[in-house]
Formats: structure tokens, C-alpha cells, sequence
């Protein structure tokens, strides 16, 4: 679990510093991005009891993965590495235990807290991510996709509005999916895999 988290952790970075070369400085309200996103997940799965609504769970997912993303840059601090890093969530996550809340609760425990902390808790954030279907495993593979999405959109103009969103009708999210559905989630250049499969779907349908 360390090295995946030490993988993670190493992405996020990356693709923040991507964004905004000195962001561990910066401090920016990583906490208010992740309790939005959760607003956001509930919307997905529903909670409207006066009319009907059906969960989807694969966005649930989705969005479970975007704050996840948000939690992990919220983690760094300045003069505080990687590995130490891992090592205090991989600690925290083998000593959590997990409290069985269903995800509408989950979710509000998690935003809660980042709103009283003003941080991030791997605890809370790994009562959700059960309580959505999700394991460490498919946690890591999900977060490697929408990363390596992440990085794909800003080599192909999102930050200055070029990039197409939309491919054929449907959200790169929605491809992105089926495209790591189809790779082989243990090779050691699966990221480069998905980048490629990415690049030649976006092409085939933005350019058609």
C-alpha cells in the first residue's frame, strides 16, 4: 500500500506543479475543492425523497476519485516529503476503523470534516470510497486514469479553453472508463498506455 500511495502522492505533484510551479507554498483551499466534490457526489447518487432517483454509482465513483485526488494535495505541507507522507496515511488507513456509513453519511462526514479542519482525512475518505464499491486496488487504478486524464487535458488546451471535453456526445470521463477497462492495469507502463489510448480516441472522434 506505501509504494501506491508513494505513487500517487508523486503524481499529484507532478500535475500540480503543472499547474502552479511553487502550489506546496501556495496553500491553496485544497479542503473546499474536496467538500464541493462531495456535494457533487451526492448529487450523483441521490437524495431527493420526494421524487424518484436512481443511484449512478459509476459516477459515485468517479467523483469519489476527483476528491481523492483534492485529499492528496491537501496532505502536503512544506518541508514535509513524500514518503513521509505515505507513511502517515498508510498508518492511518491500517489502523482505521472503517465505520460501516452508508454513502450520503460517509460523504457528510468527510465534508464536515473538511470544513471544520480546513484538511483532509484518509480515514473518512476510506469510509466513502467503501461504502461506494470501491477497494484500494480499484482506488489506485481509477486515480492513475483520471490522472493521467489530467495531464491530458492540459497538453490539449484546457487551461486556455481549446480542448474539447466532449467526444462524440458523451465526457472524457465516460471514455476514459472504457479505456482502462481494456488495459492491463499491472504493467509497469500502464499510465503510458492510457495517455496513448487517450490520444488516439480523442483524435479518432474530435477530428472525424
Amino acid at each position: 500500500m506505501k509504494q501506491a500511495l508513494v505513487n500517487m502522492l508523486t503524481m499529484q505533484h507532478n500535475m500540480n506543479t503543472r499547474v502552479h510551479e511553487n502550489w506546496i507554498e501556495q496553500d491553496f483551499e485544497w479542503y473546499r475543492a474536496a467538500w464541493i466534490e462531495c456535494g457533487e457526489l451526492i448529487e450523483h447518487y441521490g437524495y431527493k425523497w420526494w421524487k424518484k432517483q436512481q443511484p449512478d454509482i459509476e459516477q459515485v465513483r468517479l467523483e469519489a476519485i476527483d476528491i481523492w485526488h483534492f485529499g492528496l494535495s491537501a496532505l502536503f505541507k512544506p518541508g514535509k516529503d513524500i514518503d513521509q507522507i505515505a507513511t502517515e496515511v498508510a498508518e492511518e488507513l491500517a489502523s482505521h476503523q472503517p465505520s460501516g456509513a452508508g454513502v450520503r453519511e460517509a460523504t457528510e462526514e468527510l465534508a464536515l470534516h473538511c470544513l471544520q479542519t480546513r484538511g483532509f482525512s484518509p480515514g473518512r475518505f476510506w469510509d466513502l470510497m467503501l461504502a461506494s464499491g470501491l477497494d484500494f486496488d480499484s482506488l489506485y487504478t481509477a486515480y492513475v486514469g483520471k490522472n493521467v486524464l489530467n495531464f491530458f487535458r492540459q497538453d490539449h488546451g484546457y487551461k486556455d479553453g481549446s480542448y474539447i471535453k466532449n467526444w462524440a456526445g458523451r465526457e472524457d470521463n465516460e471514455h476514459l472508463v472504457e479505456l482502462v477497462a481494456e488495459l492491463d492495469k499491472d504493467a509497469e507502463n500502464f499510465a503510458d498506455q492510457v495517455y496513448q489510448a487517450l490520444v488516439t480516441r480523442y483524435a479518432g472522434l474530435t477530428q472525424a
